[in-house]
């Protein structure tokens, strides 16, 4: 029975009280005229009968003769009604138990999705935090490029200034060796050609760069020996190709293609590809290596130290002569042949100054940076060399060659407090045993006027240091540029021609790179020979090329016995 259905029944039942009540009206006579009222309340008293009184009850209050069926059909009704009622009841609670349960599962349901979109949106929000903390590290790995790049194109932008300043110094000094090169002008027969040689010719003379053949290190790289052409010569490479190290290069070929004198180093040749230069090889070293003793070599003796000092003397008075100072002189730039006799090397950072014909004063070269060595560098220098920068420096070394193994910083105050309270002997090198204590203490005073620190003070090379010291090179019985030994007299090996076995008059290179000379060549090229003289292999070619460096060595050799 559903809800409607209820309210049928209930309704019919009222209009069956209705019509109760008006047939028990029409019997009683002595029913009050209110009958509004009285059926009120005959209504409400067969209300309450019909809930709370039995039929006999019923039978007894009302006035009339009892109806039993209409209170059967009426007390079936309710009954039927009260079972409508619960059924209807109980149908209601399991409705709303299952709306409740219906309810329930329905919450159940969106709890699940919600928890399980709000587990998704968690891991949404944790992977976006991933994805920030990555953002971040990115972030700061990017900061951090940034800032390295910015300091990559400052450092660029640095060197491109400093490249700037390069060109304009190169350009500078492009103009200067112009100037050089008309100063520096000799008679055709002092000029020398450099030979060239490749890289891959100097890596197998030195095994390729192979450290048991370095002999010393030079400011831009080391020095190697090796052999070349069948002749031991000193190698000087530069590993940094910068402009300053490339120009210092240049000039040092080009100073020393053009000047020949016995103190200065020999030019052989040169790989200009890889700025390499080839020197005569000098088997004793620098004089800093000797004046140091290094590896345990003898201490030089005292002749051989006023020797010395005659010899550099000579060789800066000839430099200063053509207007060129050093720049750099120091004993590391000394070297020494087989017989210890001196040779000036190192002219990367000479500098040609001007001199004014009228007065036959010379004036200084201006140079914004000295490129000299702590300690013997002038202590006036103002940004301009002068001749007087190489006297200071001369009469450091001068103490040096006293002194031995002192270092040159402070080393002129030093000698000068051992003047003035009259220990000389204290300061002089105490591996020579019989210094002369007269010659010593001239050359003492003498190095110490080389060191004044005004530039005016300093003697003059050619007209008092030399007329000092060539009378004390006299007193020793040596000469200038030569020493009395067997082996002085003996002919390096390289100056025999290897066909007729003599001394070589005009050597040329032939195709196998050996150097012969020139009418022995010819003969034997002419005598149908199309091979090497030293190899037997096949000559590529008959061209030759003039040795100019290794005949000036023979010329200058040859100087040095007839004197």
């Amino acid at each position: 029975m559903d809800f409607m259905d209820f309210i049928i029944i209930i309704l019919l039942l009222l209009l069956l009280l209705l019509l109760v009540t008006c047939d028990m009206a029409d019997d009683s006579a002595t029913v009050e005229t209110d009958s509004g009222s009285k059926s009120r309340e005959l209504q409400v008293y067969a209300g309450d009968s019909l809930q709370h009184s039995s039929p006999s009850t019923s039978l007894e209050g009302g006035g009339g003769g009892p109806n039993y069926e209409l209170y059967d059909e009426l007390e079936e009704a309710m009954a039927e009604e009260d079972k409508s009622l619960r059924e209807a009841f109980e149908e209601s609670m399991r409705r709303r138990e299952a709306l409740k349960e219906a309810i329930n599962t329905v919450r159940m349901r969106e709890r699940k999705d919600f928890e399980e979109a709000l587990a998704m949106k968690a891991k949404e929000v944790e992977n976006m935090s991933q994805q920030v903390d990555k953002i971040a590290i990115d972030l700061c790995i990017a900061l951090d490029e940034k800032a390295s790049l910015q300091m990559e194109i400052a450092k660029s932008n640095q060197m491109v200034q400093e490249s700037e300043q390069n060109m304009l110094s190169a350009v500078e000094q492009l103009e200067n060796y112009k100037m050089e090169q008309g100063d520096l002008q000799e008679q055709p027969s002092n000029t020398i050609t450099p030979l060239y040689f490749s890289l891959h010719e100097i890596e197998g003379a030195i095994g390729n760069f192979n450290p048991s053949m370095k002999i010393g290190q030079g400011v831009y790289g080391p020095v190697y020996r090796g052999f070349l052409r069948h002749t031991q010569v000193a190698i000087k490479t530069l590993i940094s190709q910068s402009m300053q190290g490339r120009s210092e290069f240049q000039q040092e070929v080009h100073i020393l293609s053009k000047l020949r004198h016995p103190n200065l180093v020999t030019l052989i040749g040169s790989c200009p590809d890889a700025c390499i230069i080839i020197y005569e090889y000098l088997p004793n070293g620098s004089l800093e290596d000797r004046l140091s003793c290094r590896d345990d070599s003898t201490p030089l003796s005292w002749k051989t130290r006023i020797r010395i000092a005659a010899e550099l003397c000579s060789v800066l008075i000839f430099l200063h002569s053509d207007s060129i100072v050093h720049g750099d002189l120091k004993p590391d730039n000394i070297l020494l042949d087989a017989n210890y006799v001196c040779k000036l090397s190192d002219f990367g950072v000479c500098r040609v100054v001007n001199r004014n014909e009228e007065s036959s004063n010379t004036r200084g070269c201006c140079v914004t940076v000295s490129r000299g060595t702590f300690g013997y560098i002038d202590p006036d220098f103002a940004g301009e060399l002068t001749p007087k920068s190489d006297v200071y420096s001369f009469g450091v070394i001068l103490l040096r060659l006293l002194t031995g193994n002192k270092p040159a910083v402070g080393l002129p105050a030093e000698m000068q407090e051992a003047l003035d309270d009259e220990r000389l002997i204290d300061i002089l090198d105490p591996t020579v045993e019989d210094w002369p204590f007269v010659q010593a203490q001239q050359l003492a005073y003498l190095a110490m006027r080389c060191c004044e620190r005004n530039p005016t003070s300093r003697p003059d090379l050619a007209s008092e240091v030399w007329r000092m010291l060539e009378p004390m090179r006299a007193s020793c019985d040596i000469s200038s540029f030569q020493v009395s030994s067997e082996e002085n007299h003996r002919t390096p090996p390289y100056f025999i021609c290897p066909i007729v076995q003599d001394i070589m008059q005009d050597p040329h290179v032939a195709a196998d790179g050996y150097t012969y000379e020139l009418e022995a060549l010819r003969g034997w090229l002419d005598g149908g020979h199309n091979t090497s003289p030293m190899t037997n292999l096949q000559l590529p070619h008959s061209n030759v090329v003039p040795n100019r460096a290794l005949r000036s060595a023979i010329q200058e050799w040859k100087q040095l016995q007839q004197r």
